[in-house]
């Protein structure tokens, strides 16, 4: 059975929508970032960079969330769009796993983590965030999905983050993204979407973000 070990983070989670949707069999492994289970010795040996989410697959481990969303679409020929539109998905898929990701995860670093509010990186990281959000946005005017005109690996990508945008940009943050809420809220209201969000529920992960979880989560701080 394929293992999946996560947390309930952005990246875990849209990679349980795709083994919830799929039907996929797992088993989820939780890897509690803030007790920093993910610099143990055997962790490390499946997933170098120390983050999550990542699957083992009989022989077969795949790291970070946008190539293990790729390999399981391609492994059960699930959610990928018509091979006229792969350069598409490849794209838009890269674009998120560039840019949505990143700089939606230092926008929520800089503006509710950081032991110091530097007003440059916030704006800087935030302005990003805005503008991928935007081309989303954008490109979702005139179609229902982003790639294809079905539901694929993309939107489940996309739906990993723009469940942040409250969090990251404030309870009117989706004001400015009428297209891509409408996307988000109808994966939002699928029953496999609300199995990937509970299933954090179902583990004890450290809530608090103290001292220590801060030395795990924010490595170049040493006191």
């Amino acid at each position: 059975m394929l293992k999946f070990y996560f947390n309930g983070s952005p990246n875990p989670t849209k990679v349980a929508l795709f083994l919830e949707e799929s039907g996929l069999p797992y088993e989820a492994i939780a890897v509690d970032t803030r007790n920093g289970d993910q610099f143990q010795p055997d962790y490390l040996k499946l997933n170098p960079n120390g983050k999550v989410p990542t699957i083992v697959d009989g022989e077969t481990c795949v790291f970070d969330s946008n190539a293990i969303l790729l390999y399981l679409a391609e492994k059960t020929g699930k959610f990928l769009p018509s091979p006229a539109a792969r350069g598409e998905l490849l794209s838009w898929l890269m674009f998120a796993a560039t840019g949505v990701g990143p700089y939606s995860g230092q926008g929520v670093h800089f503006k509710h983590f950081a032991p110091e509010k530097i007003p440059y990186a916030i704006d800087r990281y935030l302005f990003e965030v805005r503008r991928h959000f935007h081309v989303l946005d954008s490109r979702l005017a005139d179609r229902r999905y982003l790639v294809g005109g079905t539901y694929t690996i993309v939107d489940m990508d996309v739906w990993g983050w723009a469940r942040m945008i409250p969090f990251i940009l404030g309870e009117d943050g989706w004001a400015s993204f009428p297209h891509l809420k409408r996307l988000h809220d109808e994966i939002d209201e699928r029953p496999a979407a609300a199995r990937a969000k509970g299933l954090k529920d179902r583990f004890a992960f450290k809530a608090t973000m103290d001292a220590e979880a801060r030395r795990h989560m924010f490595k170049h701080i040493v006191a």
